[in-house]
């Protein structure tokens, strides 16, 4: 196990992040090359406590030889977000200096033009800088995860159609409940690295790219902490990595995904009309059919009249839902993952900012 540290020169004098970043050596060249990170929204932590026991295992592989391919681990990935406190409240997601989304507006560029991410990095703001280290790293492995949470959410992903169905191994080996089927049109970390990997030859577009793999995983909600998960999921990830010819051993069980592959189109976003106290009748996990009672927004405490029923569009899967009880007009409530197109309109790329 090597580790070492990308240092981030801060945007004022005085400051500098550290990403600390872990890489095993595999013996085998042929192997797939792995990359993994964690936490890139911050306040995001369940990836990181994959990462910390998934490590662990890496080094009991490592002491037996069991490391065939490659594999780079960066536990937290967004020092930067780690820092911006506001009011007491850890603020992961967003940039506070450009108000950007962290995993937004990486660079899109085919996969040749790699090194050039790194170059004149001292003319890059540090979040830049952050996500052109981030994404280099990436690009020279074969096999790419993203971990991320929602709020309070089932075990999911969002996976490119390039990379599905092969990818349903991951699927379950991670005992995901449901994935997305995206269709690699942002600037999402996740997609920025298919985006290289499709446009490898410019002007020329990949429609499937075997043996490849660029995903983020949704690892349940942001209080999902605990290490029992954590370890169950460092455990399906070294799964999923046996059976893909990373790590040597015996791949534990052959059984298949089993849950809803939708494409985003197929995801219901349901929001808030008016602003209110959320009163939820549904949980995640639970099947819903079309008009069902999801939640009821009381508007003006003490006068019922001013209570608003939200309905169920359509059936399908209760896959995420908010934890706030005191929601904005348009604010989102939950999302339904649906065996059919939302009757929404939605614009090519990511669900929400």
């Amino acid at each position: 196990m090597d580790v070492s540290e990308i240092i981030i020169p801060g945007d004022t004098p005085g400051i500098e992040w550290r990403l600390p970043v872990i890489r095993f050596k595999g013996s085998d060249p042929a192997a797939p090359k792995v990359y993994i990170q964690a936490a890139l929204h911050a306040n995001e932590l369940p990836g990181t406590a994959l990462a910390h026991f998934f490590c662990g295992k890496l080094r009991q592989a490592e002491s037996e030889g069991r490391i065939a391919g490659d594999i780079t681990v960066v536990p937290q990935a967004n020092p930067i977000g780690a820092a911006q406190s506001h009011f007491g409240e850890l603020q992961g997601r967003f940039d506070l200096g450009s108000r950007t989304n962290f995993n937004r507006d990486f660079p899109l560029i085919a996969v040749g033009d790699r090194a050039e991410l790194v170059d004149e990095l001292d003319k890059c703001s540090a979040a830049n800088r952050l996500k052109r280290q981030l994404i280099h790293m990436a690009l020279g492995a074969d096999l790419v995860l993203d971990l991320h949470c929602d709020d309070e959410s089932l075990q999911y992903a969002y996976i490119d159609e390039a990379f599905w169905p092969e990818a349903a191994d991951l699927a379950t080996a991670l005992d995901m409940e449901a994935v997305l089927l995206s269709d690699g049109e942002s600037s999402a970390f996740e997609e920025a690295v298919g985006f290289a990997w499709k446009y490898e030859v410019p002007g020329e577009r990949k429609a499937k790219l075997p043996g490849k793999l660029s995903v983020t995983v949704e690892l349940r909600g942001r209080r999902d902490v605990y290490p029992d998960m954590a370890a169950k999921d460092a455990e399906g990830l070294l799964q999923f990595l046996i059976g893909r010819g990373v790590v040597g051993g015996r791949a534990a069980g052959d059984a298949a995904f089993s849950g809803p592959a939708v494409p985003l189109d197929n995801v219901e976003i349901i929001r808030a009309p008016e602003g209110g106290t959320v009163l939820f009748h549904r949980n995640i996990g639970e099947h819903v059919a079309e008009g069902d009672l999801l939640a009821t927004i009381v508007t003006r405490p003490g006068f019922v009249e001013g209570d608003i029923d939200i309905r169920a569009p359509q059936d399908g899967l209760l896959l995420t839902r908010i934890s706030d009880r005191l929601v904005r007009r348009r604010g989102d409530l939950m999302k339904i993952a649906a065996d059919r197109p939302s009757k929404a309109a939605r614009k090519a790329g990511t669900l929400e900012d």
